[in-house]
């Protein structure tokens, strides 16, 4: 079975070709990061753009690397929800332009599951199991069954983790994107240099505004007096309390539910504290930590080809969509 995978819900541009649900065949990724930031963030319009200037080049070239044709797709995924419309829609029109021309059905992906599914492509996951949802748009916890029933146990109630990351960076006058160059500093910082308090959230929700708003103070209030901070300090202590809420929140959500496998997806699972961490706290109470290498954390179109491979094995209908699929900005993953 080869599906070829569509993804252009941001700013990267990426089609892949995935055989049998495991082998990759090709997986190339173009984005636009360098682009964007001279903006500090994501210009939808401008990423839109770099969709349209792009995504044949890509095809173009996934299909030769895998060393097949058109002809040889049995299946088209393309994601279709979660993103920003307009570059969503790059993609969609893309991917229904090929469905149509070629004959080759065409399967609606919603990208956080895909980012879940990313795991699967390196992986044996046991089910059912918990996966930490944590990227620039979303922080979310997922219980997932042995049918793959996806059900979204919290979420945050304001900022996403990596816009907490990216802010707290701007903030800082230390570049874009936030997320790496935090995670760097943590390391040459003393994470006891600034108090944050704990949010006062229940269950398995999060909050991040807060956490956000005290570097944010601390920044200010140093300028206000014409005193230096250290960058490395407030990442430092930002840093850890962030990995703290995720670990303690993903653990408990796990021995509620009785499991013994966690997954970790989606651009922060890129974090180094955050792997180490969670493996390490997870590991003293007997549940195992999967996360994806960093090729699969970040956007990519394997785990949207993977994504469809689990959608035509467990999915519901309707699995497939025709000429008349959109795009959708938000949707939830229970919804899917």
């Amino acid at each position: 079975m080869i599906i070829l995978g569509i993804e252009t819900s941001c700013d990267e541009t990426s089609i892949a070709v995935l055989k049998d649900g495991k082998e990759v065949l090709s997986n190339n990724i173009s984005s636009q990061i360098d682009i964007h930031k001279e903006y500090g963030g994501v210009v939808p319009e401008i990423a839109s753009r770099h969709h349209i200037k792009n995504i044949a080049t890509i095809l173009e070239e996934s299909l030769e690397e895998a060393k097949i044709t058109m002809d040889d797709v049995d299946y088209i995924a393309v994601t279709y929800a979660p993103g920003l419309i307009g570059a969503l829609l790059v993609g969609i029109s893309f991917a229904k332009g090929l469905a149509y021309g070629h004959d080759i059905p065409l399967i609606p992906v919603h990208h956080i599951k895909a980012h879940i599914y990313g795991n699967f492509i390196e992986h044996n996951i046991e089910l059912p199991c918990i996966a930490l949802v944590v990227s620039g748009g979303h922080t979310n916890i997922v219980y997932i069954d042995e049918k793959h029933n996806f059900i979204n146990l919290g979420a945050t109630l304001d900022d996403a983790v990596g816009e907490s990351y990216d802010k707290v960076a701007r903030v800082m006058g230390i570049g874009y994107p936030g997320g790496p160059i935090v995670d760097k500093l943590y390391y040459k910082g003393n994470k006891e240099a600034l108090k944050i308090p704990e949010p006062k959230v229940d269950g398995y929700d999060f909050s991040f505004s807060g956490i956000k708003t005290s570097v944010i103070n601390a920044v200010n209030k140093a300028r206000m007096k014409g005193e230096e901070f250290k960058p490395e300090d407030l990442s430092a202590s930002f840093q850890e309390k962030v990995v703290d809420i995720l670990c303690k929140k993903t653990l408990k959500a796990a021995q509620d539910k009785g499991v013994k496998q966690i997954v970790i997806a989606g651009g922060v699972a890129a974090n180094s504290l955050l792997r180490s961490e969670l493996s390490l706290r997870a590991s003293k109470i007997g549940i195992k930590v999967n996360y994806p290498s960093m090729t699969y954390c970040t956007d990519n179109a394997a785990m949207i080809a993977e994504a469809a491979y689990y959608k035509l094995k467990y999915g519901k209908e309707p699995i497939f969509a025709d000429l008349t699929l959109n795009g959708k900005a938000t949707l939830d993953i229970m919804k899917d």
